[in-house]
Protein backbone atom coordinates (compact mmCIF):
# COMPACT_ATOMS: atom_id res chain seq x y z
CA UNK A 1 0.00 0.00 0.00
CA UNK A 2 1.56 3.17 -1.15
CA UNK A 3 2.07 6.34 1.65
CA UNK A 4 -0.23 8.94 1.55
CA UNK A 5 -0.30 12.56 3.48
CA UNK A 6 -2.76 15.19 3.63
CA UNK A 7 -1.52 19.15 3.71
CA UNK A 8 -4.20 21.39 5.49
CA UNK A 9 -3.32 25.05 5.49
CA UNK A 10 -4.66 27.60 7.84
CA UNK A 11 -4.69 30.13 5.39
CA UNK A 12 -5.80 33.01 8.11
CA UNK A 13 -5.28 30.89 11.59
CA UNK A 14 -4.97 33.11 14.62
CA UNK A 15 -7.46 35.75 12.72
CA UNK A 16 -9.94 32.75 12.23
CA UNK A 17 -9.88 31.85 16.02
CA UNK A 18 -10.59 35.62 17.09
CA UNK A 19 -13.47 35.63 14.83
CA UNK A 20 -14.71 32.56 16.21
CA UNK A 21 -14.50 34.22 19.62
CA UNK A 22 -15.62 37.42 18.95
CA UNK A 23 -18.14 37.12 16.29
CA UNK A 24 -18.41 41.40 16.13
CA UNK A 25 -15.05 41.04 14.43
CA UNK A 26 -16.13 39.03 11.22
CA UNK A 27 -17.26 41.86 9.03
CA UNK A 28 -13.97 44.31 10.40
CA UNK A 29 -10.50 44.22 9.03
CA UNK A 30 -8.41 43.57 11.54
CA UNK A 31 -4.34 42.50 12.04
CA UNK A 32 -2.77 40.85 14.99
CA UNK A 33 0.19 42.98 15.44
CA UNK A 34 3.49 42.64 17.72
CA UNK A 35 6.07 45.00 18.90
CA UNK A 36 9.28 44.82 17.16
CA UNK A 37 12.47 47.20 17.25
CA UNK A 38 10.57 49.77 19.02
CA UNK A 39 7.70 49.23 16.08
CA UNK A 40 4.04 47.70 16.37
CA UNK A 41 4.55 44.95 13.16
CA UNK A 42 1.85 42.79 11.76
CA UNK A 43 2.16 39.37 12.24
CA UNK A 44 -1.43 37.75 11.30
CA UNK A 45 -4.12 39.20 8.75
CA UNK A 46 -7.80 38.76 8.69
CA UNK A 47 -8.87 37.88 4.99
CA UNK A 48 -10.71 41.01 4.21
CA UNK A 49 -8.00 42.98 5.64
CA UNK A 50 -5.47 40.79 3.26
CA UNK A 51 -8.04 41.82 0.55
CA UNK A 52 -7.14 45.64 1.23
CA UNK A 53 -3.25 44.96 -0.04
CA UNK A 54 -2.39 44.23 4.17
CA UNK A 55 0.31 41.61 4.69
CA UNK A 56 2.36 40.25 7.34
CA UNK A 57 5.10 41.95 8.54
CA UNK A 58 4.59 45.11 7.66
CA UNK A 59 4.50 47.97 9.65
CA UNK A 60 1.11 48.77 11.74
CA UNK A 61 1.44 52.28 10.53
CA UNK A 62 2.05 51.61 6.90
CA UNK A 63 -0.74 49.84 7.06
CA UNK A 64 -3.23 52.48 8.30
CA UNK A 65 -2.05 54.61 5.69
CA UNK A 66 -3.33 52.04 3.18
CA UNK A 67 -6.63 51.55 5.54
CA UNK A 68 -7.01 53.93 8.01
CA UNK A 69 -10.29 52.78 10.06
CA UNK A 70 -7.81 49.18 10.22
CA UNK A 71 -8.28 47.57 13.93
CA UNK A 72 -5.42 46.11 16.04
CA UNK A 73 -5.29 43.70 18.02
CA UNK A 74 -2.34 42.51 20.54
CA UNK A 75 -0.93 39.55 18.97
CA UNK A 76 -1.08 36.67 21.94
CA UNK A 77 2.50 35.04 21.86
CA UNK A 78 2.57 31.10 21.67
CA UNK A 79 -1.49 31.13 20.16
CA UNK A 80 -0.91 29.71 16.63
CA UNK A 81 1.31 26.89 17.81
CA UNK A 82 -1.33 25.94 20.52
CA UNK A 83 -4.23 25.85 17.53
CA UNK A 84 -2.46 24.17 15.35
CA UNK A 85 -1.66 21.34 18.57
CA UNK A 86 -5.77 21.43 19.41
CA UNK A 87 -6.11 21.28 15.32
CA UNK A 88 -4.16 18.04 14.69
CA UNK A 89 -5.01 16.81 17.87
CA UNK A 90 -8.96 16.88 16.59
CA UNK A 91 -7.69 15.72 13.00
CA UNK A 92 -6.74 12.63 14.89
CA UNK A 93 -10.67 11.60 14.51
CA UNK A 94 -9.18 10.96 10.59
CA UNK A 95 -5.62 9.01 11.37
CA UNK A 96 -3.71 7.83 13.91
CA UNK A 97 -0.80 10.62 12.56
CA UNK A 98 -1.04 14.21 12.92
CA UNK A 99 1.46 16.20 13.32
CA UNK A 100 1.83 20.28 13.45
CA UNK A 101 3.24 22.42 10.33
CA UNK A 102 4.48 25.38 11.98
CA UNK A 103 3.39 28.35 11.47
CA UNK A 104 0.24 27.59 9.76
CA UNK A 105 -0.29 23.99 8.88
CA UNK A 106 -1.24 20.50 10.08
CA UNK A 107 0.00 17.33 7.88
CA UNK A 108 -1.77 13.73 8.02
CA UNK A 109 -0.27 10.25 7.25
CA UNK A 110 -3.91 8.85 5.96
CA UNK A 111 -2.82 5.81 4.74
CA UNK A 112 -5.27 3.04 4.65
CA UNK A 113 -7.79 5.91 6.02
CA UNK A 114 -9.70 7.11 3.39
CA UNK A 115 -11.38 4.11 1.91
CA UNK A 116 -13.48 4.15 5.91
CA UNK A 117 -14.75 7.54 4.46
CA UNK A 118 -15.94 6.13 1.07
CA UNK A 119 -12.47 7.77 -0.78
CA UNK A 120 -10.21 10.01 -1.19
CA UNK A 121 -12.58 12.86 -2.34
CA UNK A 122 -15.32 12.10 0.25
CA UNK A 123 -12.27 12.19 3.14
CA UNK A 124 -11.14 15.20 2.02
CA UNK A 125 -14.71 16.94 1.66
CA UNK A 126 -15.53 15.79 5.21
CA UNK A 127 -12.04 17.06 6.59
CA UNK A 128 -12.82 20.61 4.53
CA UNK A 129 -16.41 20.88 4.75
CA UNK A 130 -15.98 20.67 9.00
CA UNK A 131 -13.17 22.95 9.26
CA UNK A 132 -14.71 26.11 7.54
CA UNK A 133 -17.85 25.29 9.76
CA UNK A 134 -15.46 26.03 12.26
CA UNK A 135 -14.72 29.63 10.55
CA UNK A 136 -11.28 28.56 9.35
CA UNK A 137 -10.33 29.21 5.76
CA UNK A 138 -8.16 26.30 4.81
CA UNK A 139 -6.64 25.11 1.71
CA UNK A 140 -6.08 20.59 1.77
CA UNK A 141 -4.47 18.57 -0.86
CA UNK A 142 -3.58 14.94 -0.95
CA UNK A 143 -0.34 13.15 -2.19
CA UNK A 144 2.16 10.34 -1.93
CA UNK A 145 4.64 12.45 -0.13
CA UNK A 146 4.12 15.38 2.72
CA UNK A 147 6.21 17.60 -0.38
CA UNK A 148 3.35 17.15 -2.90
CA UNK A 149 0.58 17.25 -0.69
CA UNK A 150 2.29 20.90 1.33
CA UNK A 151 2.97 22.36 -2.27
CA UNK A 152 -0.79 21.84 -3.87
CA UNK A 153 -2.64 22.56 -0.48
CA UNK A 154 -0.74 26.49 -0.93
CA UNK A 155 -0.31 26.40 -4.34
CA UNK A 156 -2.98 24.44 -5.70
CA UNK A 157 -6.73 24.36 -5.60
CA UNK A 158 -9.19 24.88 -2.39
CA UNK A 159 -8.78 20.51 -1.87
CA UNK A 160 -6.71 18.86 -4.79
CA UNK A 161 -6.21 15.23 -4.66
CA UNK A 162 -2.98 14.33 -6.47
CA UNK A 163 -3.18 10.44 -7.99
CA UNK A 164 -0.43 7.84 -6.98
CA UNK A 165 2.99 7.83 -8.77
CA UNK A 166 1.63 11.55 -10.01
CA UNK A 167 3.31 13.91 -7.62
CA UNK A 168 5.82 15.01 -10.45
CA UNK A 169 3.31 16.19 -13.07
CA UNK A 170 0.96 17.65 -10.27
CA UNK A 171 3.82 19.87 -9.18
CA UNK A 172 5.84 20.84 -12.32
CA UNK A 173 3.29 24.77 -13.11
CA UNK A 174 4.09 25.98 -9.62
CA UNK A 175 6.32 27.94 -8.21
CA UNK A 176 9.85 27.48 -6.78
CA UNK A 177 8.20 28.47 -3.10
CA UNK A 178 6.33 25.64 -3.58
CA UNK A 179 8.95 23.56 -2.42
CA UNK A 180 9.25 25.12 0.96
CA UNK A 181 12.60 26.12 -0.10
CA UNK A 182 13.69 29.62 1.86
CA UNK A 183 12.93 33.13 0.78
CA UNK A 184 16.89 33.99 0.06
CA UNK A 185 16.67 31.03 -2.78
CA UNK A 186 13.26 31.71 -4.27
CA UNK A 187 14.48 34.98 -4.70
CA UNK A 188 17.84 33.89 -6.65
CA UNK A 189 15.71 31.69 -8.55
CA UNK A 190 13.12 34.27 -9.85
CA UNK A 191 15.98 36.69 -10.77
CA UNK A 192 17.32 33.72 -12.90
CA UNK A 193 14.00 33.59 -15.01
CA UNK A 194 13.03 30.17 -13.41
CA UNK A 195 9.48 30.94 -12.49
CA UNK A 196 8.47 27.04 -12.42
CA UNK A 197 9.87 24.18 -10.86
CA UNK A 198 9.58 22.94 -14.72
CA UNK A 199 11.88 25.30 -15.36
CA UNK A 200 14.99 24.05 -13.90
CA UNK A 201 14.21 20.38 -12.87
CA UNK A 202 15.55 18.65 -16.02
CA UNK A 203 19.12 21.18 -15.78
CA UNK A 204 22.25 18.87 -13.85
CA UNK A 205 21.91 18.61 -9.96
CA UNK A 206 25.86 19.72 -9.69
CA UNK A 207 24.94 22.67 -11.12
CA UNK A 208 21.45 23.35 -8.89
CA UNK A 209 23.95 22.17 -5.95
CA UNK A 210 26.27 24.65 -6.75
CA UNK A 211 24.25 27.52 -7.55
CA UNK A 212 21.68 26.92 -4.81
CA UNK A 213 22.75 24.77 -2.06
CA UNK A 214 21.77 21.01 -0.77
CA UNK A 215 18.51 22.11 0.08
CA UNK A 216 16.91 23.14 -3.01
CA UNK A 217 18.04 19.36 -4.47
CA UNK A 218 16.60 17.52 -0.62
CA UNK A 219 13.06 19.54 -0.84
CA UNK A 220 12.78 18.35 -4.83
CA UNK A 221 13.46 14.82 -3.86
CA UNK A 222 11.24 15.09 -0.84
CA UNK A 223 8.04 16.16 -2.68
CA UNK A 224 8.61 13.18 -5.54
CA UNK A 225 9.29 10.84 -2.92
CA UNK A 226 12.80 9.88 -3.85
CA UNK A 227 13.68 10.83 -0.06
CA UNK A 228 12.43 9.82 3.10
CA UNK A 229 10.75 12.33 5.44
CA UNK A 230 8.88 11.56 8.95
CA UNK A 231 6.18 13.01 10.41
CA UNK A 232 6.58 13.79 14.17
CA UNK A 233 2.90 13.03 15.91
CA UNK A 234 1.44 15.45 18.23
CA UNK A 235 0.06 11.93 19.77
CA UNK A 236 2.42 8.83 20.40
CA UNK A 237 0.82 5.96 18.18
CA UNK A 238 -0.56 3.39 19.78
CA UNK A 239 0.29 0.22 18.18
CA UNK A 240 -3.24 -1.54 18.97
CA UNK A 241 -5.68 0.79 18.08
CA UNK A 242 -8.47 0.25 16.01
CA UNK A 243 -11.33 3.10 14.54
CA UNK A 244 -14.55 3.14 13.28
CA UNK A 245 -16.03 6.28 11.96
CA UNK A 246 -20.08 6.46 11.36
CA UNK A 247 -22.22 7.76 7.95
CA UNK A 248 -24.76 9.21 10.87
CA UNK A 249 -24.11 10.63 14.10
CA UNK A 250 -24.37 8.64 17.21
CA UNK A 251 -26.81 10.06 19.71
CA UNK A 252 -28.12 6.91 22.04
CA UNK A 253 -26.23 4.38 24.48
CA UNK A 254 -27.60 1.32 22.11
CA UNK A 255 -25.84 2.86 19.13
CA UNK A 256 -22.27 3.40 21.59
CA UNK A 257 -22.60 0.64 22.78
CA UNK A 258 -22.87 -1.50 19.07
CA UNK A 259 -20.16 0.57 18.40
CA UNK A 260 -17.81 -0.49 21.40
CA UNK A 261 -18.59 -4.12 20.90
CA UNK A 262 -17.71 -3.72 17.52
CA UNK A 263 -14.29 -2.31 18.13
CA UNK A 264 -13.48 -4.49 20.95
CA UNK A 265 -14.17 -7.53 18.68
CA UNK A 266 -11.94 -6.63 16.16
CA UNK A 267 -8.95 -5.72 17.96
CA UNK A 268 -9.20 -8.82 20.53
CA UNK A 269 -9.04 -11.18 17.03
CA UNK A 270 -5.71 -8.96 16.59
CA UNK A 271 -4.42 -9.49 19.60
CA UNK A 272 -4.94 -13.18 19.72
CA UNK A 273 -3.47 -13.67 16.57
CA UNK A 274 -0.36 -12.22 18.52
CA UNK A 275 -0.79 -14.23 21.47
CA UNK A 276 -1.21 -11.12 23.75
CA UNK A 277 -4.11 -9.70 25.91
CA UNK A 278 -4.84 -5.92 27.03
CA UNK A 279 -4.31 -5.07 30.25
CA UNK A 280 -5.61 -0.78 29.56
CA UNK A 281 -8.15 0.24 26.87
CA UNK A 282 -9.18 3.41 26.15
CA UNK A 283 -12.62 4.28 24.49
CA UNK A 284 -12.63 7.53 22.26
CA UNK A 285 -15.38 9.07 20.90
CA UNK A 286 -15.24 12.29 18.76
CA UNK A 287 -18.16 14.67 18.89
CA UNK A 288 -19.63 16.64 16.17
CA UNK A 289 -18.77 19.69 17.43
CA UNK A 290 -14.98 19.12 18.09
CA UNK A 291 -15.24 17.89 21.84
CA UNK A 292 -13.42 14.69 22.49
CA UNK A 293 -14.62 12.25 24.88
CA UNK A 294 -13.16 9.24 26.79
CA UNK A 295 -13.43 6.20 29.31
CA UNK A 296 -10.97 3.28 30.23
CA UNK A 297 -10.39 0.61 31.66
CA UNK A 298 -7.79 -1.63 33.48
CA UNK A 299 -7.51 -5.99 33.80
CA UNK A 300 -5.62 -7.47 36.83
CA UNK A 301 -4.58 -9.85 34.07
CA UNK A 302 -4.18 -9.65 30.45
CA UNK A 303 -7.05 -10.74 28.66
CA UNK A 304 -9.03 -10.52 25.45
CA UNK A 305 -12.63 -11.59 26.44
CA UNK A 306 -14.36 -9.57 24.80
CA UNK A 307 -17.75 -9.76 27.00
CA UNK A 308 -15.62 -9.27 30.05
CA UNK A 309 -14.19 -6.36 29.04
CA UNK A 310 -17.66 -5.04 27.13
CA UNK A 311 -19.14 -5.31 31.16
CA UNK A 312 -16.17 -3.12 32.17
CA UNK A 313 -16.74 -0.49 30.01
CA UNK A 314 -20.29 -0.71 29.95
CA UNK A 315 -20.50 0.55 33.77
CA UNK A 316 -19.09 4.08 32.18
CA UNK A 317 -21.09 4.68 29.02
CA UNK A 318 -23.70 6.69 30.92
CA UNK A 319 -20.87 9.21 31.38
CA UNK A 320 -20.62 10.28 27.84
CA UNK A 321 -22.21 12.94 26.18
CA UNK A 322 -23.31 12.39 23.04
CA UNK A 323 -25.07 15.77 22.44
CA UNK A 324 -25.24 16.56 18.38
CA UNK A 325 -23.94 12.99 17.87
CA UNK A 326 -20.56 11.21 17.97
CA UNK A 327 -18.91 10.81 14.09
CA UNK A 328 -15.99 8.65 15.22
CA UNK A 329 -14.86 6.11 17.90
CA UNK A 330 -11.68 4.83 18.23
CA UNK A 331 -10.43 2.07 20.94
CA UNK A 332 -6.82 2.00 22.05
CA UNK A 333 -5.24 -0.69 24.35
CA UNK A 334 -1.71 0.80 25.52
CA UNK A 335 -0.37 -1.47 27.37
CA UNK A 336 -0.95 -4.96 26.41
CA UNK A 337 0.70 -8.53 27.58
CA UNK A 338 1.73 -12.17 26.54
CA UNK A 339 -0.97 -14.22 27.21
CA UNK A 340 -1.10 -17.54 26.34
CA UNK A 341 -3.81 -20.47 24.88
CA UNK A 342 -4.02 -21.91 27.68
CA UNK A 343 -4.53 -19.13 30.06
CA UNK A 344 -7.00 -18.38 27.30
CA UNK A 345 -8.76 -21.27 27.25
CA UNK A 346 -9.86 -20.86 30.81
CA UNK A 347 -12.36 -18.41 29.67
CA UNK A 348 -14.29 -20.68 28.02
CA UNK A 349 -13.75 -23.61 30.14
CA UNK A 350 -16.05 -25.13 32.76
CA UNK A 351 -13.24 -26.06 35.45
CA UNK A 352 -12.84 -24.34 38.90
CA UNK A 353 -10.46 -21.48 38.09
CA UNK A 354 -10.49 -19.09 41.00
CA UNK A 355 -7.75 -16.99 40.02
CA UNK A 356 -9.88 -16.03 36.43
CA UNK A 357 -12.69 -15.42 38.28
CA UNK A 358 -11.09 -13.30 41.36
CA UNK A 359 -9.53 -11.50 38.56
CA UNK A 360 -12.99 -10.77 36.31
CA UNK A 361 -14.63 -9.75 39.77
CA UNK A 362 -11.73 -7.51 41.03
CA UNK A 363 -11.82 -5.88 37.53
CA UNK A 364 -15.53 -4.98 38.19
CA UNK A 365 -15.06 -3.58 41.43
CA UNK A 366 -12.45 -1.50 40.12
CA UNK A 367 -14.57 -0.07 37.77
CA UNK A 368 -16.81 0.97 40.17
CA UNK A 369 -14.54 2.06 42.72
CA UNK A 370 -11.31 2.63 41.12
CA UNK A 371 -7.96 0.29 40.56
CA UNK A 372 -6.47 2.59 43.46
CA UNK A 373 -8.97 1.19 46.29
CA UNK A 374 -7.91 -2.31 45.46
CA UNK A 375 -4.78 -4.14 46.90
CA UNK A 376 -2.98 -7.58 46.82
CA UNK A 377 -0.25 -8.27 49.89
CA UNK A 378 2.76 -10.27 49.81
CA UNK A 379 5.09 -11.09 52.34
CA UNK A 380 8.32 -9.18 53.16
CA UNK A 381 11.18 -10.08 55.03
CA UNK A 382 10.66 -7.47 58.18
CA UNK A 383 10.05 -8.06 61.64
CA UNK A 384 7.90 -4.86 61.96
CA UNK A 385 4.29 -5.74 61.49
CA UNK A 386 4.07 -3.20 59.39
CA UNK A 387 6.61 -3.73 57.15
CA UNK A 388 6.28 -7.22 56.86
CA UNK A 389 4.24 -7.09 53.88
CA UNK A 390 4.81 -5.52 50.64
CA UNK A 391 2.32 -4.34 47.94
CA UNK A 392 2.00 -6.98 44.45
CA UNK A 393 1.85 -5.23 40.91
CA UNK A 394 -0.08 -7.86 39.59
CA UNK A 395 -2.82 -10.49 40.56
CA UNK A 396 -0.15 -13.06 39.36
CA UNK A 397 2.88 -11.88 41.29
CA UNK A 398 4.37 -14.69 43.24
CA UNK A 399 5.67 -14.47 46.75
CA UNK A 400 9.95 -13.87 46.90
CA UNK A 401 9.79 -15.05 50.29
CA UNK A 402 7.75 -17.76 52.51
CA UNK A 403 8.06 -14.91 55.55
CA UNK A 404 5.56 -16.02 57.96
CA UNK A 405 3.92 -16.71 61.56
CA UNK A 406 2.18 -19.00 63.06
CA UNK A 407 1.03 -16.63 66.14
CA UNK A 408 -2.20 -15.01 65.77
CA UNK A 409 -2.62 -12.04 63.71
CA UNK A 410 -4.87 -8.97 63.37
CA UNK A 411 -7.61 -9.01 60.96
CA UNK A 412 -7.04 -5.31 60.57
CA UNK A 413 -3.77 -3.61 60.67
CA UNK A 414 -3.29 -0.14 61.18
CA UNK A 415 -1.20 1.22 58.56
CA UNK A 416 0.87 3.26 61.63
CA UNK A 417 0.35 2.01 65.12
CA UNK A 418 -2.10 4.86 67.36
CA UNK A 419 -0.54 6.07 70.52
CA UNK A 420 -3.09 5.41 73.37
CA UNK A 421 -3.40 5.48 77.67
CA UNK A 422 -3.13 2.44 79.52
CA UNK A 423 -3.34 1.35 83.26
CA UNK A 424 -0.55 -1.54 84.27
CA UNK A 425 -1.07 -2.54 88.13
CA UNK A 426 2.63 -4.09 87.37
CA UNK A 427 5.68 -4.00 84.69
CA UNK A 428 5.65 -6.67 82.16
CA UNK A 429 1.81 -7.09 83.06
CA UNK A 430 -0.81 -6.51 80.37
CA UNK A 431 -2.99 -3.09 80.53
CA UNK A 432 -6.16 -3.46 83.40
CA UNK A 433 -7.47 -0.55 80.97
CA UNK A 434 -6.91 1.57 77.86
CA UNK A 435 -8.26 4.25 76.11
CA UNK A 436 -9.09 4.61 72.27
CA UNK A 437 -10.48 7.65 70.72
CA UNK A 438 -11.45 8.88 74.20
CA UNK A 439 -13.42 5.56 74.63
CA UNK A 440 -12.34 3.63 77.51
CA UNK A 441 -12.33 -0.12 77.45
CA UNK A 442 -11.67 -2.53 80.19
CA UNK A 443 -9.62 -5.28 79.93
CA UNK A 444 -11.35 -8.92 80.79
CA UNK A 445 -8.57 -11.31 78.98
CA UNK A 446 -5.19 -10.66 77.55
CA UNK A 447 -2.22 -12.82 76.30
CA UNK A 448 1.35 -11.95 75.74
CA UNK A 449 3.78 -11.02 75.21
CA UNK A 450 5.00 -11.43 72.33
CA UNK A 451 8.48 -9.43 71.66
CA UNK A 452 9.09 -8.40 68.20
CA UNK A 453 12.76 -7.00 67.62
CA UNK A 454 13.76 -4.30 65.13
CA UNK A 455 16.18 -5.50 62.87
CA UNK A 456 19.73 -4.48 64.04
CA UNK A 457 20.82 -3.02 60.46
CA UNK A 458 17.70 -0.45 61.23
CA UNK A 459 17.66 0.41 64.93
CA UNK A 460 19.52 -1.78 67.64
CA UNK A 461 17.88 -2.32 70.64
CA UNK A 462 14.83 -1.19 69.84
CA UNK A 463 12.01 -3.97 70.65
CA UNK A 464 7.84 -3.88 71.27
CA UNK A 465 5.49 -6.19 73.42
CA UNK A 466 2.33 -7.13 71.87
CA UNK A 467 -0.36 -8.26 73.85
CA UNK A 468 -3.36 -9.45 72.40
CA UNK A 469 -6.35 -7.97 74.52
CA UNK A 470 -9.88 -8.30 74.88
CA UNK A 471 -12.48 -5.95 76.29
CA UNK A 472 -15.46 -5.87 78.37
CA UNK A 473 -17.71 -6.29 74.75
CA UNK A 474 -16.07 -8.93 73.19
CA UNK A 475 -14.12 -6.88 71.31
CA UNK A 476 -10.49 -8.13 70.46
CA UNK A 477 -7.95 -5.82 69.82
CA UNK A 478 -3.61 -5.67 69.21
CA UNK A 479 -1.97 -3.42 71.77
CA UNK A 480 1.98 -3.27 72.04
CA UNK A 481 4.64 -1.48 74.41
CA UNK A 482 7.85 0.24 73.20
CA UNK A 483 10.37 -0.18 75.60
CA UNK A 484 10.69 -1.16 79.23
CA UNK A 485 10.08 0.65 82.24
CA UNK A 486 13.56 0.50 83.09
CA UNK A 487 14.43 2.76 80.85
CA UNK A 488 11.58 4.88 81.65
CA UNK A 489 7.49 5.30 81.11
CA UNK A 490 7.19 3.18 78.04
CA UNK A 491 4.53 4.11 75.47
CA UNK A 492 1.81 2.26 74.83
CA UNK A 493 -0.07 1.86 70.98
CA UNK A 494 -2.97 0.23 69.60
CA UNK A 495 -1.79 -1.78 66.13
CA UNK A 496 -4.90 -3.79 65.12
CA UNK A 497 -8.72 -5.15 65.42
CA UNK A 498 -9.40 -9.16 65.50
CA UNK A 499 -12.43 -10.04 64.11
Amino acid sequence: MPKRFVAIWFRHLSTDWFKRKQPELKEVPFVLAAPERGRMVVKAVSQNAHERGIYPEMVVADCRAIYPTLKVIDEIPGKAEQLLTALAEWCLRYTPVAAIDLPDGVLLDVSGCPHLWGGEQAYLKDIFTKLEAYGYDVRIAIADTIGAAWALSRYGNKASIVKSGQQLGAILQLTPSALRIDASIADRLSKLGLYTIQSFIKMPRSALRRRFGQSLLMRLDQALGQEMEILEPVKPIQPYQERLPCLEPIRTATGIEIALKQLLEKLCQRLAKEELGLRTCIFKCYRMDGNIQQIGIGTNRASRNVEHLFKLFEIKIATLEPDLGFEVFILEAPKVETISTAQDALWNSEGNHDQVAIAELLDKLAGKVSMDAIHRYLPAEHYWPERSITTAISLEEKPTTNWRTDLPRPIQLLPNPELIEVTVQLPDYPPMLFKYKGKLHHVKKADGPERIEQEWWIAQDLYRDYYCIEDETGARYWLFRLGHYANGEPKWFIHGFFA
